[in-house]
C-alpha cells in the first residue's frame, strides 16, 4: 500500500508542478515588463496544492508583512519551500548547488530565486545582488542558520546575509520579519520525520514522506516585523531575529 501511495503522490506532484510551470512561463512572457505582478500567485497555488498532496496541514499564526524588506526563518527541510511560498509572495535566497537539483532547481530559476556562493570572495557580489533586488521591492527570504537541521531546535543564526540590509540607501526603509516553522510528524513517526539534514539522501527522504500514511502538520508563525535601523549592525539584528524565531518555535512545539 505504501508503494502505491508513493507512486500516486509522486505523479500528482510532478503533474501539478510541471503542469502549472507551463502556465507560469506563458504568463511570465506577458507580465515581464510589469515586474512579476501575477506569476507569484501561481507559485503560491502550486505550493498549496503540493502540501495537500504530501499530506501536510498548514496552520498559520500572525500576518505576512506588507512592508519593504526581507523574511528570515529556521530551516529543516526541502518542504520549507512549499510551506513558506504558500502564504506570501516571496523570493528565496538559496545556496548555488540547488540550481542544479532535479525539479527544484528548474523551479528556483524560473520563480526568481537568488542563488548565492558560499565562498567569501563572492560576498561583495552577493551583497550587490541583494541590494538590487531589495531596491526593486522584492521580498527576499533566507535561512540564517546556513543549513537545514533535524527540526528539533533552532541553531545560531549567521549574520552574513543581513549585511545587505544595512546599505545606507536602504536601511532606514527596510524591515525584517522573523518566521518560526515547526513540523509535527504523522502519528507513530519519528519527530524528525519531515526534516532533511546532514547526509540524508534526498530521494530516500522523498520516498519516506510520500509513502507515509496519515497526515502531519506544520505550524508557521509570522512575528512582528523588525525595523532594520533600530539595530547598530548585522550581528545585533541577526541575534534578535534568532531569539524571536527560537521563542516562537519553542511555543509551537509546546502546544503541538
Amino acid at each position: 500500500m505504501s508503494a502505491v501511495r508513493f507512486v500516486v503522490r509522486l505523479i500528482l506532484l510532478i503533474n501539478v508542478i510541471y503542469g502549472l510551470l507551463a502556465v507560469f512561463l506563458l504568463i511570465r512572457a506577458f507580465e515581464w515588463p510589469f515586474g512579476r505582478k501575477f506569476t507569484p500567485e501561481i507559485t503560491r497555488l502550486v505550493c498549496h496544492l503540493c502540501l495537500k498532496i504530501i499530506g501536510i496541514t498548514q496552520q498559520v499564526q500572525g500576518t505576512p508583512m506588507n512592508r519593504m524588506g526581507s523574511v528570515v526563518a529556521n530551516h529543516s527541510s526541502w518542504i520549507d519551500i512549499f510551506v513558506l511560498n504558500a502564504s506570501q509572495r516571496i523570493f528565496f535566497v538559496s545556496k548555488s548547488e540547488v540550481r542544479n537539483w532535479f525539479g527544484i532547481g528548474i523551479l528556483g530559476r524560473v520563480t526568481g530565486t537568488v542563488f548565492i556562493e558560499r565562498r567569501m570572495r563572492q560576498s561583495l557580489v552577493q551583497k550587490g545582488i541583494f541590494f538590487e533586488r531589495l531596491q526593486k521591492g522584492d521580498k527576499l527570504l533566507f535561512f540564517p542558520e546556513g543549513t537545514s537541521t533535524d527540526g528539533q531546535q533552532v541553531v545560531p543564526f549567521k549574520s552574513t546575509l543581513f549585511a545587505a540590509l544595512f546599505e545606507p540607501e536602504l536601511k532606514d526603509l527596510l524591515f525584517v520579519q522573523p518566521i518560526s516553522v515547526y513540523y509535527k510528524a504523522p502519528k507513530g513517526q519519528d519527530p524528525r520525520f519531515y526534516a532533511w539534514w546532514g547526509d540524508l539522501n534526498m530521494w530516500q527522504h522523498l520516498q519516506s514522506v510520500l509513502s507515509a500514511p496519515g497526515n502531519g502538520s506544520v505550524s508557521v508563525t509570522y512575528h512582528e516585523p523588525i525595523r532594520v535601523s533600530d539595530y547598530a549592525n548585522r550581528k545585533e539584528l541577526a541575534k534578535k531575529c534568532e531569539d524571536i524565531v527560537s521563542c516562537g518555535y519553542a511555543h509551537s512545539r509546546e502546544i503541538a
